[in-house]
């Protein structure tokens, strides 16, 4: 086929007949369907040469690889057969089958295109009261509400819960929406409408009565039944997408299942899809590290500590803050911390050794490799965000009580220590506590409690008097504080710890963290292991929000701890029950 003629002068456009008799492009290498993948291949249209009646075919049949469906019992379309002898109505199907495309992130892994068409999600109520913005966290796909998940909301607004607060907001959200009076369009809401870009589906309301015939054995008053109504009657109605149902409730998804319909948790708030992704903080360095990188490394010595400038295949793996290690037979071991990565180099420095009696840490020792490292961190005046992570038993409280201790009364770098942690109790609640806010929040604070016992029993020249005007001391420089009334708040040199963090949702600590003011620093302990907040799993907790978010950040730091130091009985049942 001649190639149409070139443009005389510039922002010349191409004629119709040209555009429509230009060439197709080749298709891409490996896309072509082979010969004898499928028995019924007839009607695939050759287009590197076609013939001249092929320019009088419709623009769909032109594509690359398109054939037509054949109505049954049709013979198959020749490839000069012109598109207006095939049934119409009929779908067109590439010759090639599509790729399964992967999943856009690890919040939505499993929320794929099967067809390119968008999906529609119909969200249970306790999603929308979990994440207020999950209306536009679906992307392209289409979102449904039922009448039945309004009324819920509206039963759900009232008090000064999280819950109620998260109901008030999708209250305001689809108020927003539906403000120029199209509620009940048939055609859909567009979701960017206010503003958020990234969600390009729509929004539908159930505004009419569908016919919902449900087994006989689940009652039809009952909420969750009325929604798993809507989307069966939805899925009989609309033949041409998916319907799927997006609950956070488990009992929910498997009646859904067990009735024949899709059902998904909700993932968008899952920071990480497998916990053993999580950041360490903590790399060990290959054997060979010393022969790869010792011809071209920098070595120098300030304040006491050794600093070596490498450039290598292990820079692009290292974040600031992360502590590395090489411990090998015959030689000395080498425990260090990325201070700076510039370019395609890395400056390490040796760590100061707190498992000697003499870098005692208020009478604490580190007893293994990562207690060694947090103690680096708790101590280290330039990070201001610390988060410790571990089994029940590895240190954690200990070690942060002793360096806010040491740091307060020693080196007079904070003013005081402010402890609060999530008041969620393992088993039932024993009802209200009396006295003022701290007498409180005491019961909560048993491990605080603990700690300073042992802290206390450290110091043996001082007499019985002695540790108790000590104690009394400690005492007087710890706050225990209600994480209910930290809205506002602005800690000033202060040494927060956050116990329990685990428990937190990621809007929590976001306002623990936000609370810190100059001279501030806040440690985050908690084991992952040890959730007790309902609708809360290890990737959607605050405490693995945070950890992933300030990864690299110069002036913070992670470690995970992973051998416990309570006891042989502690770590034996760690283990085995």
């Amino acid at each position: 086929m001649p190639l149409p003629k070139p443009p005389a002068k510039r922002a010349s456009m191409l004629s119709p007949e040209d555009f429509e008799n230009q060439a197709p492009p080749r298709p891409r290498k490996g896309s072509a369907r082979r010969s004898g993948d499928t028995p019924d291949a007839p009607g695939v249209m050759e287009l590197r040469e076609p013939p001249a009646s092929a320019n009088a075919a419709s623009p769909a049949a032109q594509r690359p690889g398109a054939r037509q469906k054949a109505a049954p019992g049709a013979t198959p379309a020749s490839p000069t057969t012109p598109a207006a002898s095939v049934a119409p109505g009929l779908p067109v199907k590439a010759a090639s089958a599509a790729p399964k495309m992967p999943a856009r992130s690890v919040r939505e892994r499993r929320r794929e295109r099967d067809d390119g068409r968008p999906k529609l999600f119909v969200l249970d109520t306790n999603v929308l009261m979990h994440d207020p913005m999950s209306l536009f966290r679906f992307e392209e796909h289409d979102v449904y509400l039922p009448m039945i998940t309004l009324e819920e909301l509206d039963n759900h607004k009232k008090g000064m819960s999280e819950v109620a607060r998260n109901a008030r907001q999708v209250s305001r959200e689809l108020d927003a929406l539906a403000s120029d009076g199209t509620l009940g369009a048939a055609e859909g809401i567009p979701l960017a409408k206010t503003g958020h870009r990234d969600a390009r589906g729509k929004l539908f309301f159930q505004t009419t009565l569908l016919n919902v015939q449900l087994p006989p054995g689940l009652p039809q008053g009952k909420a969750d039944n009325q929604i798993l109504g809507v989307v069966q009657s939805l899925r009989e109605s609309i033949k041409d997408r998916d319907v799927v149902l997006v609950s956070k409730d488990i009992n929910m998804r498997i009646k859904a299942r067990a009735l024949g319909l899709p059902a998904e948790d909700y993932y968008n708030d899952k920071v990480l899809d497998d916990d053993d992704l999580l950041y360490t903080g903590v790399l060990p360095l290959p054997a060979d590290f010393w022969d790869r990188h010792g011809k071209t490394m920098e070595s120098w010595q300030q304040g006491g500590a050794t600093y070596y400038r490498i450039s290598g295949p292990l820079v692009p793996t290292l974040l600031v803050n992360q502590f590395v290690y090489l411990e090998s037979a015959g030689s000395a071991p080498l425990y260090a911390k990325v201070t700076e990565i510039t370019g395609k180099s890395a400056v390490l420095r040796t760590l100061k050794d707190y498992s000697h009696q003499k870098n005692a840490v208020w009478g604490v020792t580190a007893r293994n490799r990562e207690q060694n490292f947090a103690l680096n961190l708790l101590m280290d005046p330039d990070c201001d965000f610390v988060t410790l992570t571990g089994t029940a038993g590895t240190g954690k409280t200990l070690m942060s009580l002793a360096a806010a201790l040491s740091q307060i009364l020693d080196e007079r770098r904070y003013t005081e220590v402010i402890v609060t942690r999530v008041t969620v109790p393992v088993g039932e609640d024993i009802g209200y506590l009396p006295g003022t806010e701290e007498e409180k929040m005491s019961p909560w604070m048993g491990a605080l409690d603990d700690n300073l016992e042992v802290l206390a029993r450290t110091d043996t020249s001082a007499g019985e008097w002695g540790r108790a005007a000590t104690q009394e001391l400690v005492r007087s420089k710890i706050k225990i504080k209600s994480l209910n009334f930290m809205r506002g708040r602005t800690f000033l040199n202060k040494f927060v710890l956050i116990d329990e963090a685990q428990n937190l949702t990621p809007k929590q600590m976001k306002t623990l963290i936000t609370r810190a003011g100059p001279g501030t620093k806040i440690v985050c302990l908690g084991n992952l292991a040890q959730i007790d907040t309902p609708y809360l799993t290890e990737g959607s907790s605050g405490l693995t929000y945070a950890v992933d978010r300030f990864k690299g950040w110069p002036h913070s730091g992670h470690v995970t701890l992973a051998r416990g130091e309570r006891s042989r009985l502690a770590d034996f049942a760690s283990e085995v029950l």
